[in-house]
């Protein structure tokens, strides 16, 4: 496995979460849809993160997710890192949306510079290694807080790591939840379960509603 090939969510209305994904954030195939077999609640251990050029974009993707339907968690305003927000769709997904810069530099824009998946862990070190023996490099690595993988030339979505409680904390959620993740990441090597239980399987070939 080099990389990660595509992030299905599995979610109770595969339709309707496609058309929020689309009306908010214009993502098309990069995030794929089926539906749910497995109940869970509270936090699911994951979030999907858009970054962006200038703190402009991050507005103009809060305001189309919120007009999809989305609920804020985080509203938008500027931090150590930078200027971000966070929203969560009616599926139950977790969308950060974030830029490192904190002025604007030209119009607002449409344009996402990368699509990142967040997996909170319970021992980043201890998954970073698990993932380097499967093949990923480590393109960042902050000690035991935040890894994160290089992108393969193809794929549509980065790898990252973050520490579970962590993750739930710059979210604004509780850390706490149950069963599944509703969540299956697509490589180019044979299906695993990685040691926080996110199930990796074969990438699908076509790209789609299933």
């Amino acid at each position: 496995m080099t990389s990660l090939a595509s992030v299905t969510l599995e979610v109770a209305d595969p339709a309707a979460a496609e058309r929020f994904s689309t009306a908010a954030f214009g993502l098309g195939p990069r995030v794929l849809f089926r539906l749910s077999q497995a109940p869970a609640t509270g936090f699911r251990g994951f979030s999907l993160s858009i970054t962006v050029a200038q703190p402009a974009d991050v507005d103009g993707f809060v305001r189309s997710a919120l007009d999809a339907g989305a609920a804020p968690l985080q509203p938008a305003e500027k931090s150590l890192w930078g200027y971000g927000a966070v929203v969560q769709a009616p599926d139950g997904t977790i969308w950060k949306i974030a830029t490192s810069s904190k002025k604007n530099t030209g119009p607002a824009s449409r344009e996402i510079g990368a699509l990142v998946l967040l997996l909170g862990v319970e021992d980043v070190k201890a998954s970073k290694r698990f993932y380097v023996e499967r093949g990923l490099t480590v393109a960042k690595s902050f000690g035991g807080k935040y890894v994160e993988f290089a992108a393969g030339e193809s794929s549509p979505v980065q790898l990252a790591l973050y520490k579970r409680r962590g993750l739930a904390k710059i979210l604004g959620v509780p850390e706490d939840g149950t069963g599944s993740h509703r969540i299956v990441l697509g490589g180019t090597g044979e299906p695993f379960t990685d040691p926080d239980g996110f199930v990796w399987e074969a990438a699908p070939v076509t790209s789609g509603v299933s």
